[in-house]
C-alpha cells in the first residue's frame, strides 16, 4: 500500500488510500504534529504498519467520557449485571467519574490523567474499597472501549496501580460478633412468636446472610435429611423487593442443620398451617419459610427495624450480618474444617474465610500452643 505526506497551511499531512468492500478505495488522510517532511513520513510508516498487521484503520472517538459511560451502563451494564452491581457502578460513574473525567474525550484519558484522579480520591479520604471498585469500573469499561467497540486504540487503565493503604484487619467489634452472653440474653428474651425469632435463628445457625434468610422457601429446605439448600436472595429493587438468584456461583450452597433448627423449623410450619386458618382468606399464604403470623414474608427491612427495636430493649448492639461472622468465629473455635465452614459461608476460596475469621480467636491460638505443649512433654 502506497501513501505520501504534504504540507498544507503550515501542518504535514499524511495520506493513503483503503480498499474498501466494494472495491473502490477511499482516501485517508490526517494531520500530524510533525514539524518537518521526515517526522510526517515516520507517522505514515506506523500507521501503514498498522493498517498491514490489524487490517483496520482505527481513528480515535470523538465521543466525551460522560456519552461513553452513559451508553456503557444502558447497554452493558444494565443488561448483563446483577441489581445491586448495577447501583454500584451507576454510583461510580454519577459521583465520582462524570464530575472530575466526564467532560474529556475519551480518547484524552491516559495513564498520568487516570493515576492522578485515583491519587486525588485517595488523598481526599476514600477508603480502599471505594478505590478499588473506582477501578474496576474503569479498568472493565475502558477495557470494552479497546474491545468490542473500538472507541480507543489502548486501555490506559492497564497502567494504573491502586495507592498504598495500611490495611488493618477487623477486630470481633468490627464484624459485631457476639459473645455466648449477648447470645443467650436474646434467645432468652426472642419468644417463638416473635417476628425476629425465625430469622435471628437461621442466621445464627447457618451463617446465612439476611437476604438468603428472607428468600428461603420451603422447597429449599429439607427438615427430614437435615438441610438447607441457598438458591436465591432477596433484593430491594427501588423499593420493591423481589427474589433473585444469588450475586456469585459459590453462594450457591447446601447448609447442613442440626436438631435444634429443625425443631424450630417444625413448630413454625405448624404454625403458619395454624395461621392459615385463622386468617382464612386474609391469609398472605405463599412458600416463603420466615412470615408474619398473617403469613406476609419478612424483608430485611423488616428484620432491620426488629434488631434495633430488640437492641434498644437489651441494650445491646447487634447487626443481623453479624450472625454470620458469629457463626463462622465459634466454629473456628470448636475445631471446625476450615472448608467446610467456607462452603457453609459461601466464600469461594477457604483463603477468604480464614482471612477474615481467623485472627480474630484468642481461643485458637491457646489451643495451638497447647497443642505443641503437649507434644514436647509426651
Amino acid at each position: 500500500m502506497q501513501g505520501g505526506v504534504r504540507k498544507r497551511y503550515g501542518s504535514w499531512y499524511y495520506y493513503f488510500d483503503l480498499s474498501t468492500v466494494d472495491g473502490k478505495r477511499k482516501r485517508i488522510e490526517r494531520k500530524t504534529s510533525a514539524s518537518t517532511k521526515t517526522e510526517a513520513e515516520k507517522v505514515l510508516r506506523k500507521k501503514l504498519a498498522e493498517y498491514d498487521n490489524e487490517g483496520v484503520f482505527f481513528e480515535p472517538s470523538d465521543t466525551s467520557v460522560h456519552d461513553y459511560f452513559q451508553f456503557w451502563i444502558e447497554e452493558y451494564v444494565e443488561i448483563n449485571l446483577k441489581y445491586y452491581t448495577v447501583m454500584n457502578y451507576k454510583g461510580i460513574v454519577k459521583n465520582h467519574i462524570n464530575p472530575a473525567l466526564g467532560d474529556l474525550k475519551l480518547r484524552s484519558l491516559t495513564p498520568e490523567t487516570l493515576q492522578k484522579f485515583i491519587n486525588d480520591k485517595h488523598r481526599a479520604g476514600f477508603k480502599h474499597r471505594t478505590l478499588s471498585l473506582i477501578r474496576a469500573v474503569l479498568q472493565r469499561s475502558l477495557k470494552q472501549a479497546v474491545f468490542p467497540y473500538q472507541l480507543l486504540k489502548d486501555n490506559p487503565m492497564q497502567y494504573v496501580e491502586l495507592p498504598r493503604q495500611e490495611q488493618r484487619k477487623p477486630t470481633r467489634d468490627d464484624l459485631k460478633i457476639l459473645d455466648m452472653q449477648s447470645i443467650k440474653k436474646i434467645t432468652s428474651h426472642l419468644t417463638e412468636d416473635n417476628t425476629l425469632y425465625l430469622p435471628f435463628h437461621i442466621g445464627l445457625n447457618t451463617g446465612a446472610r439476611s437476604g438468603e434468610v428472607c428468600a428461603l422457601k420451603w422447597s429449599s429446605v429439607d427438615l427430614n435429611k437435615g438441610m438447607i439448600k441457598i438458591d436465591s436472595t432477596m433484593v430491594d429493587h427501588g423499593g420493591r423487593w423481589d427474589v433473585d438468584s444469588p450475586k456469585t456461583a459459590s453462594s450457591y450452597r447446601d447448609i447442613k442443620i442440626g436438631d435444634t433448627l429443625i425443631n424450630i423449623l417444625k413448630r413454625h410450619k405448624t404454625w403458619q398451617k395454624q395461621n392459615k386458618l385463622k386468617y382464612g382468606e386474609f391469609y398472605f399464604d405463599s412458600d416463603f419459610v420466615c412470615t408474619k403470623e398473617n403469613g406476609q414474608f419478612i424483608t430485611p427491612t423488616h428484620i432491620k427495624y426488629y434488631v434495633k427495636k430488640m437492641n434498644k430493649q437489651l441494650g445491646i448492639n447487634m447487626h443481623f450480618h453479624g450472625l454470620r461472622h458469629t457463626h463462622a468465629t465459634l466454629l473456628l473455635e470448636q475445631g471446625a474444617p476450615v472448608k467446610d465452614i467456607q462452603k457453609r459461608l459461601g466464600h469461594k476460596k477457604t483463603s477468604l474465610t480464614l482471612d477474615t475469621y481467623s485472627h480474630l480467636t484468642e481461643k485458637m491460638s491457646n489451643q495451638t500452643v497447647d497443642i505443641f505443649e503437649n507434644l514436647m512433654n509426651e
